[in-house]
């Protein structure tokens, strides 16, 4: 396809609106992620860095791979950006955010596409390359082309848009001579050499060696962290690794464990692991929530009763210590046990011995006990609630858990390993969060600890479609961007205005113009149609509109001119 029967690139003021620099707190976003305005010559210094320590062609793979990288980020925004534009539109979100982004300006000079045939074939022009300045500013002019880190990208990207992978190669660049830069894609299979070039983005090159050994070293971790059936628990800040180290002490006795904290921390996750690194790990693991059992059934439940001993007891119930016999039995939310109930357990707890409900024989239990509470126990004893013998019984050793905002260290870990198990249950791929998003989750105050960050990842998988990463406005919908500074389209900063100062800058100048309200409203479709150049499409995605919105009210506009 000759240039002159490509469109012109659409109007970028819908990127634009998604920049935002927050000069208050030292952060850019480009929608949920954050950016760094750089200067070329840190960028430039870093480069000759390597490629004095590296070689060059070392540094070419691992710049490529950081662009790689770069343009799978930005492929995410496309299809959310313009869900309804034409795909030349929706894919031209890359070239446009490369040049918003200030790495080159980039010209379409070919776009090739049967997706049913797997058939992509694209030539882009390449002006004002940052690399090709910085490069033959410090190396002079070169026989090869140097555009690594943009070339990595405009791959990346394709690649991420397509979900199929494609490769670019630069033709020609202006570091070489050439007036300009030129870089043309396929699809992979679609290249002679496509395995070839495809292996300067492979576990080869020194970014992925890295990641590789990184990777590595998480697996040595992990296994040396308590794991049972539900995998490891996951953390690394202080807090945790105290209360590991708790765990795996008592892990080597026969001692009652008492936990505490508030609820939602996990209590049980822990108690679990606790088993699986002691000697009964290969016994059972009986749980019972206290609180859960009407107070008639639970000496039945934890002690057992035979046929007869109530009414509606047709056959012998087996109770929850005899289940748990040479394994673990955790009593959950154990401060609100009834009294009766409490002085049965103290016996137990005492002689290893029980004695079913309406039963005469005493059996002998070889039980582990883990009691659990989110209740204060001494101010229970002080209210008559819990029995001091009990309580002083039970508090051998007592662990507290601590809450997620004494682990914000963990959020990150936590949340994408629960990212990984829900995407898999709900049949999902997901890139990820957002940088917008994980500084959320590190703000918020998580009242209802790891329960609550289960809730909001598993309703984040739900929300976002597959492949993209999840938002902070999808985790915590009340969440908006603070008023901050856009990039109008000269180029220039200037502040976002609030809604109360927009709506009173407009109803000014409203009327100060003498214009109706329908009016305005015909000025502002027609201008909005003529700077896109007559693509519908275009004008809707500026004014705020469906392409559908946009044609009635052009029909309403032309139906107002005839009369």
């Amino acid at each position: 396809m000759p240039a002159s029967a490509l469109p012109p690139l659409p109007p970028d003021i819908d990127l634009r609106r998604l920049v935002h620099f927050s000069a208050g707190d030292g952060r850019i976003w480009l929608s949920g992620q954050r950016m760094l305005l750089v200067h070329a010559a840190a960028l430039g210094a870093l480069r000759r860095e390597l490629m004095n320590t590296l070689g060059p062609a070392q540094t070419r793979r691992l710049l490529m791979r950081a662009g790689y990288a770069s343009g799978e980020r930005d492929a995410q925004l496309a299809r959310q950006v313009r869900p309804e534009a034409s795909l030349f539109e929706m894919f031209s979100v890359g070239p446009q955010l490369h040049m918003l982004e200030g790495a080159v300006q980039v010209t379409p000079q070919v776009f090739e596409l049967d997706q049913a045939a797997g058939h992509f074939r694209g030539f882009f022009r390449w002006d004002h390359s940052w690399e090709v300045e910085s490069h033959v500013r410090d190396f002079g002019p070169q026989d090869d082309p140097v555009c690594w880190m943009l070339l990595g990208y405009a791959s990346g990207y394709t690649s991420a848009f397509f979900h199929r992978a494609a490769l670019f190669k630069e033709v020609q660049c202006a570091a070489c001579g050439h007036g300009h830069c030129m870089i043309e894609g396929r699809f992979q299979h679609e290249w002679p050499d496509g395995d070839a070039i495809a292996r300067d983005y492979d576990a080869e090159s020194v970014l992925v060696k890295l990641d590789e050994l990184q990777s590595q070293v998480q697996t040595l971790r992990t296994l040396l962290q308590p794991a049972d059936e539900l995998g490891p628990l996951v953390g690394r800040s202080h807090a945790f690794e105290q209360t590991v180290a708790l765990l795996r002490k008592a892990a080597q006795t026969q001692v009652t464990v008492l936990l505490t904290g508030e609820t939602g921390v996990g209590k049980e996750r822990f108690a679990r692991a606790l088993h699986a690194m002691g000697a009964r790990a290969d016994k059972p693991f009986v749980a019972v929530n206290c609180a859960a059992l009407p107070a008639e059934l639970i000496e039945s439940e934890l002690f057992g009763a035979e046929k007869g001993a109530y009414t509606g007891a047709a056959a012998t119930r087996i109770g929850r210590f005899e289940r748990a016999h040479g394994g673990t039995l955790m009593l959950d939310e154990l401060g609100e046990l009834p009294l009766p109930a409490q002085a049965k357990l103290l016996r137990v707890l005492q002689s290893g011995e029980i004695e079913r409900l309406g039963g005469t024989q005493v059996r002998k239990v070889d039980v582990r006990v883990v009691a659990a509470t989110n209740v204060d126990l001494e101010k229970a004893v002080a209210e008559g609630r819990f029995r001091r013998d009990l309580l002083y019984r039970l508090n051998i050793y007592p662990i507290r858990i601590p809450s997620l905002r004494e682990r914000t260290d963990d959020i990150e870990l936590i949340a994408m390993h629960l990212l990984q198990k829900y995407a898999v249950q709900h049949g999902k791929r997901m890139a990820g969060f957002t940088d917008r998003a994980l500084l959320a989750m590190r703000a918020h105050a998580w009242p209802g600890n790891v329960r609550e960050l289960e809730n909001l990842i598993e309703r984040g998988v739900i929300l976002t479609p597959s492949d993209e990463s999840v938002d902070a406005e999808v985790l915590f919908p009340h969440i908006t961007m603070q008023p901050g500074a856009t990039v109008n389209a000269a180029g220039t900063l200037e502040r976002t205005a609030t809604p109360t100062a927009q709506a009173t800058q407009l109803y000014d100048q409203l009327q100060s113009s003498g214009l109706t309200l329908e009016a305005l409203e015909d000025t502002l479709i027609r201008e909005a149609v003529a700077r896109a150049g007559g693509n519908l499409s275009a004008a809707a995605r500026a004014l705020g509109l469906t392409r559908p919105q946009l044609s009635y009210r052009l029909s309403r506009l032309n139906e107002r001119a005839q009369t």
